[in-house]
């Protein structure tokens, strides 16, 4: 699954921590979001759109293979 988090993480001017307080996960959790290593459960992905005031459609997307 790819995932837009660093991209809008940026764009509102976040750490990774600073989000990973926002969500209630650890800052390691971001990152591996962030590298397509961990996919987020149902409840952070709505937490996360939450935070970019987005869908979460806007954030991840299925790959062919996925």
């Amino acid at each position: 699954m790819k995932n837009k988090i660093k991209i809008y993480r940026a764009k509102f001017e976040l750490t990774q921590a600073q989000l990973a307080e926002l969500v209630q996960v650890s800052r390691q959790s971001i990152n591996a979001i962030e590298k397509s290593k961990y996919v987020p459960s149902t409840i952070l992905a709505l937490k996360l759109a939450r935070v970019f005031k987005v869908r979460v459609e806007d954030l991840f997307e299925l790959e062919n293979l996925d």
